[in-house]
């Protein structure tokens, strides 16, 4: 048999000229107007979503949570005392050494609302608004340091490699805006979190559904503008002479990512005018720009909690902020709970009340899952790291407090802590439980939704059958 023949048997060749081979598959998803949904319709089930968007509100280095929504008489009473053998016999921290002290709540807390819930001081605003949130105390993981446990939330898996939920979700339902990404990205707090932009990765999906960062200043994308010199009209023949040759291409290879390419020109030329528009502020309703605090031309997360919600307005379809600075150690004056914290909180409690009002108030709550959180919580114990005098909380896995608000989720509380915080008490909700819980609200059986990879048929949320979509916070 001579070379010539062989090629036609190799599983390359069939991959690429068969009709139905993956550059096929990946011509019908990125091509044309219809959703991705269309193109993989036995992927999806028929399940009625709720939710047709998402804004996912992560605080890198994730909040202490009793000084937040998870209220602790008991621990109070005995702060500064020993902790208790048991509860460190046998455990791994990521700083805590020898037998640390027990560290109550430093904040009042009050309960508001008609659900009653347990809200601290340090969230005033966010305290008039528990009637639309559903608070989870009961959420768990299994990484204690930040870079996998970010990667865990956010793609399902604690080392790099992983699509994130953005890109599934992306990958899943399309988007209806075609001018601009159907998956945003905005960071705050003078850092990048941990585990950097893996978090919106698209992995081994098509690199179209991977998240764009957006900026404060300047372009709001990087490099969406023409260079000096080059009018739109130029810009639209190289890029009419580029497609010609990408095409030619992806006629002789059939390699989805030369069609991914073509939608990335293709889109980037048509967000060089929708983009500008929905990332400008200044137009808005002054009352509109003091509610958020935001302030035009300042790089903040109260600035991006309101451009949040001009792009789900515009049909994004995943939009996720990360706001750095909630590492709370303790280890001196920049991280502790009585001057980091505090300051974190301001610039927090603000923005992200005035985002549910506004959405609440524009008929957009009904159909946005609103999801605020870190990777973990925090010990009910001091850290007190070589001896620091300064308050702060170790990373904690056991057991932390998410929120999640809009999307006929129903408000009250969900699940609950023992009575020092340290272990989760009732209803436990791991990180793949939120996942599915996601993707269930979106419309998408996360057990049955999955990619062919490396010889598996991928899932965000694991291989194992034990995710479970949590039911109970769902209208």
């Amino acid at each position: 048999m001579n070379s010539a023949q062989a090629s036609y048997l190799t599983r390359r060749h069939f991959l690429t000229a068969c009709n139905s081979g993956l550059g096929a598959l990946a011509l019908s998803q990125l091509s044309g107007t219809a959703d991705a949904a269309s193109a993989i319709p036995s992927k999806l089930s028929m399940i009625a979503p709720k939710a047709k968007r998402v804004i996912y509100l992560h605080m890198a280095g994730s909040p202490p949570q009793q000084e937040l929504f998870d209220y602790k008489p008991e621990l109070k009473k005995r702060h500064l005392q020993d902790c208790p053998a048991e509860l460190i016999e046998g455990k791994s921290f990521a700083f805590i050494k020898g037998t640390p002290k027990l560290l109550g709540g430093l904040y009042d807390f009050k309960q508001h609302g008609e659900t009653g819930a347990w809200v601290s001081e340090m969230m005033p605003k966010l305290s008039s608004m528990v009637d639309d949130i559903c608070f989870i105390k009961s959420m768990h993981t299994d990484q204690f340091n930040h870079a996998p446990a970010q990667l865990l939330l956010h793609t399902g898996s604690a080392q790099f490699g992983g699509a994130s939920i953005g890109a599934w979700t992306t990958y899943g339902l399309g988007t209806p805006n075609r001018d601009l990404p159907g998956y945003m990205v905005m960071v705050s707090g003078g850092k990048m979190p941990s585990a950097g932009k893996a978090l919106w990765g698209s992995s081994f999906l098509p690199s179209v559904y991977q998240g764009v960062q957006c900026r404060p200043k300047g372009d709001p994308i990087l490099y969406v503008s023409n260079p000096d010199g080059m009018s739109r009209a130029t810009r639209r023949k190289s890029l009419d002479a580029l497609q010609k040759l990408n095409r030619l291409e992806l006629e002789t290879f059939r390699d989805p990512e030369t069609l991914t390419r073509i939608e990335q020109y293709e889109l980037a030329f048509r967000m060089q005018t929708a983009v500008p528009g929905v990332m400008d502020i200044k137009n808005e309703d002054p009352k509109v720009l003091e509610a958020y605090g935001a302030k035009v031309g300042e790089a903040s997360f109260a600035n991006n909690c309101l451009l949040a919600r001009r792009l789900a307005e515009q049909g994004v379809r995943f939009i996720q902020l990360f706001d750095w600075g909630w590492d709370i150690h303790g280890t001196a004056k920049f991280d502790d709970l009585k001057n980091q914290f505090p300051k974190k909180c301001r610039e927090t409690d603000k923005p992200i009340t005035a985002l549910l009002k506004d959405l609440k108030q524009r008929g957009m709550l009904d159909d946005t899952l609103v999801i605020w959180g870190g990777e973990f919580g925090r010990t009910p114990m001091n850290e007190a790291r070589n001896g620091s005098k300064f308050l702060g909380r170790d990373h904690h896995p056991d057991c932390f407090t998410m929120w999640m608000a809009g999307a006929g989720v129903k408000p009250g509380t969900y699940g609950e802590s023992d009575n020092l915080g340290y272990s989760v008490a009732s209803n436990p909700v791991d990180v793949r439980d939120l996942q599915a819980t996601i993707m269930h609200t979106l419309g998408m059986d996360p057990h049955h939704f999955s990619f062919p990879f490396q010889g598996l048929n991928q899932r965000l949320i694991g291989p194992a059958n034990h995710p479970k979509i949590v039911h109970d916070i769902l209208g």
